[in-house]
């Protein structure tokens, strides 16, 4: 069984490490399974911030080529209406549990916002496993190609073990005990249920002009064609979408591999990132005078009557 941490992170011990590959090397000194917390805040919120927050985009977008999965978003509206609300939401309540623990005060509130929002439909274990291991393996392959340095055993391992233990929390049953198997049934459960439906395509192109929106209205056929350049072939064809001219997906790949040699030549981030986006669109500032319990589809009308001081 694995150990449970039940400390936040306020501040890493022993400061700032010196150099470059100071975090990685403070990484190598812990446990993944037992200091799988302190690893992954510090891959996702000090050494990769950036590159968590791309993949983790990528990966809810994947989830959308499952049919009953985009079933049912077409089915409840959300991504149709408010679509920036729903990914703010995500995004941060999964860096909630990163930047202070799933068992911290913070943590445990935004796991029972995550429940709820979950409780109100009857979704398939194996739809909520293969979610989960979208948040596992997804930031971990855009890292192996496109981040300033690959990741560390140390640091896979972690990433696995935290996100275990945050499904766990969830209620979802059957997780694979180890990092392989899990993986396995990622890319099984892909091979099965990848297929084009209407409501993929529509969901998909949601999602789609909320990425385009981020931009200026000139940018944003440029920054739909960037987005079809990074879908893998599976992608393209469950979500119905064209494939990018060859030129533009090398194009792609090349500008984020050029970005990633800028990035490492720059010092060991000093303030984790993991919980502090400053250019999400629904909740200005946070996590400045908001709380884990003021996110979420049932507080849309009332969150500013339930915000903390």
């Amino acid at each position: 069984m694995l150990t449970k941490t039940k400390r936040a992170y306020p501040a890493m011990p022993g400061g700032v490490p010196r150099g470059r590959h100071g975090w990685q090397r403070r990484v190598d000194e812990l446990d993944p399974v037992r200091d799988h917390q302190e690893i992954h805040r510090i891959t996702a919120g000090y050494e990769f911030p950036w590159d968590y927050q791309r993949s983790l985009e990528f990966a809810l977008f994947r989830t959308y080529c499952v049919p009953t999965i985009s079933e049912l978003l077409q089915r409840t509206g959300e991504f149709e209406k408010r679509p920036q609300k729903r990914y703010d939401d995500t995004a941060l309540l999964m860096a909630e549990l990163v930047e202070h623990g799933y068992d911290s005060e913070r943590g445990i509130e935004s796991l029972r916002v995550v429940n709820r929002m979950h409780g109100k439909y009857d979704i398939d274990n194996d739809d909520m496993l293969y979610v989960l291991t979208t948040f596992i393996y997804e930031p971990i392959d855009w890292i192996d190609r496109f981040g300033w340095r690959r990741l560390t055993p140390n640091e896979r391992l972690a990433c696995f073990h935290f996100y275990r233990q945050v499904g766990i929390r969830m209620g979802i049953k059957n997780i694979p005990e180890s990092y392989a198997d899990f993986y396995r049934f990622k890319t099984d459960y892909e091979q099965r249920h990848f297929q084009y439906t209407d409501d993929n395509h529509r969901v998909g192109t949601y999602t789609l002009k909320l990425f385009c929106s981020w931009f200026p209205a000139p940018l944003r056929p440029f920054v739909a064609q960037g987005v079809y350049s990074l879908l893998d072939p599976m992608m393209l064809a469950a979500f119905g979408f064209p494939a990018a001219p060859h030129l533009l997906q090398r194009a792609s790949r090349r500008a984020l591999r050029v970005r990633a040699r800028l990035v490492r030549i720059l010092p060991p981030r000093r303030v984790s990132k993991a919980a502090r986006d400053p250019h999400n669109r629904s909740y200005p500032g946070y996590p400045v005078g908001y709380r884990p319990r003021d996110l979420g589809a049932d507080n849309d009308n009332d969150r500013g009557s339930r915000r903390a001081a």
